[in-house]
C-alpha cells in the first residue's frame, strides 16, 4: 500500500511513469501491477513479481535503479509504506 500525499496524486502517477522502467529492467522482475483505491483515491497498491525474493531485497534494492526509484517516489509517500513480501499458494 503507497499512502501518498493529499494533492500531489498525479504528480506522483507522472513519476511512477518514469520510476517504472527502471524496477522492469532489473533481473528477476517478472510483473508488476499499480491500482489506485476508489475509496481512499490517495491509496495506492503496488504488486510486484520477482522470480525469487532474493531478486528484490538483494538486487533490485542494492541497485543504481533503486536509487533513482527513492528518488523519484519516496517524496510522494506519508506515512511511509511498509514492505511485505509473500507468496503465491495454490
Amino acid at each position: 500500500m503507497l499512502p501518498v500525499l493529499a494533492g500531489r496524486e498525479a504528480e506522483f502517477l507522472l513519476a511512477f511513469r518514469t520510476a517504472r522502467p527502471l524496477i522492469e529492467s532489473m533481473p528477476g522482475f517478472r510483473a508488476l501491477s499499480l491500482s489506485r483505491s476508489v475509496e481512499e483515491p490517495t491509496t495506492f497498491l503496488l504488486l510486484v513479481d520477482w522470480d525469487r525474493l532474493e531478486d528484490h531485497t538483494e538486487g533490485f534494492r542494492w541497485s543504481p535503479e533503486y536509487t533513482r526509484w527513492k528518488a523519484l517516489l519516496h517524496p510522494f509517500y506519508d506515512p511511509f509504506p511498509e514492505v511485505r513480501h509473500f507468496v503465491e499458494i495454490d
